[in-house]
């Protein structure tokens, strides 16, 4: 393993790797990778929607704001049951972790007892447990935190600059406050962000540096956008050269994650189902060692368990085990 991760990267040292011939970025990468992580092996995880849609945020990616004319109905949050039924058919099919989302501004404290019991039966069948329920107090993460929560995901989507022009009903410091509560509370924080929402290759190294200079996040999901009809990015975005970000440069961005970050697992998300295989492989190789798995992530269409298994099979590569328990230290 390498010694401690640096957290005092420079944009200009992240520019000069994005800059590097493509090989040997990728030779970097993947050396980083092997002495830190087993080789060929990648973790499944498996993303249900548990309250999907009406949420109050502006997300200009997403389907399930109010402010998108998507077309998508609002559930109520379902029920604990209904929830531990879809984790035990996840782990059926190789899932070591089972992630939970809500489309909420933040939990309303009438839902925690639902959530914990979730969080509770999950970690009973021996997955990693993970939820993504918006903003949340200090409290509601220690609530989580005792039921045995693994991760919490709550991405800083782009750069700090970019920021407003995806998002205007809370603010980037609103994100890091979660992510603070999240960490102090003793769960692992996944936090990554969106891709190809028009953005500059200048924002994402201005996205990468805010991950790589904060505590490193145990998780970072790295998402290709995928431009939804009657949302405002995938409105704007239709049929321009903008609305798929280049596959090679999308690699770059998973290599340049990887040696920034080198002990955080670096999953590939939302945009897998419209890759290319090889541009999967040279993930992989960049050092991507998880993917979202089945056929859905929470509205947006995913490759699937069998499409999935295949391919790792032509490449050789194995599910990682589940290993549930990993909590941090909890702040004093």
């Amino acid at each position: 393993m390498t010694k401690t991760p640096r957290t005092d990267w420079t944009r200009d040292e992240i520019a000069a790797l994005f800059d590097l011939p493509f090989n040997d970025l990728m030779f970097e990468a993947q050396s980083i990778h092997r002495a830190n992580f087993p080789r060929n092996e990648v973790q499944l995880s498996t993303l249900l929607s548990i309250k999907t849609g009406g949420c109050p945020e502006d997300c200009g990616y997403c389907s399930q704001s109010t402010d998108a004319e998507s077309g998508l109905k609002a559930t109520k949050l379902m029920d604990v049951q209904a929830v531990l039924q879809a984790a035990a058919q996840a782990k059926d099919h190789g899932s070591g972790r089972f992630c939970m989302g809500a489309a909420w501004r933040n939990p309303k404290e009438r839902d925690m007892p639902k959530l914990i019991e979730m969080v509770k039966g999950v970690r009973q069948m021996g997955m990693e447990t993970c939820m993504t329920l918006g903003m949340l107090s200090a409290g509601q993460a220690k609530q989580l935190a005792d039921a045995g929560l693994d991760y919490y995901n709550h991405n800083i989507d782009t750069s700090p600059e970019n920021y407003a022009n995806v998002i205007t009903t809370r603010t980037f410091a609103d994100r890091i406050e979660t992510l603070e509560n999240v960490r102090d509370a003793g769960i692992n924080v996944c936090c990554g962000g969106i891709v190809g929402m028009g953005e500059t290759r200048s924002d994402r190294i201005g996205f990468l540096h805010a991950l790589a200079t904060m505590p490193h996040p145990e998780s970072v999901p790295i998402n290709a956008l995928v431009p939804v009809e009657g949302t405002v990015l995938g409105d704007m975005l239709k049929d321009t050269p903008l609305a798929k970000i280049d596959e090679v440069e999308f690699v770059r961005t998973v290599a340049v994650a990887r040696i920034v970050m080198p002990r955080s697992m670096v999953r590939l998300s939302a945009g897998r189902e419209s890759m290319s295989e090889a541009c999967q492989a040279l993930c992989f190789m960049a050092g991507a060692n998880s993917i979202f798995t089945g056929d859905k992530l929470l509205t947006a269409a995913n490759a699937g368990d069998d499409k999935d298994s295949a391919l790792l099979g032509k490449l050789g590569l194995t599910p990682m085990m589940a290993q549930p328990h990993g909590h941090l230290e909890a702040a004093e």
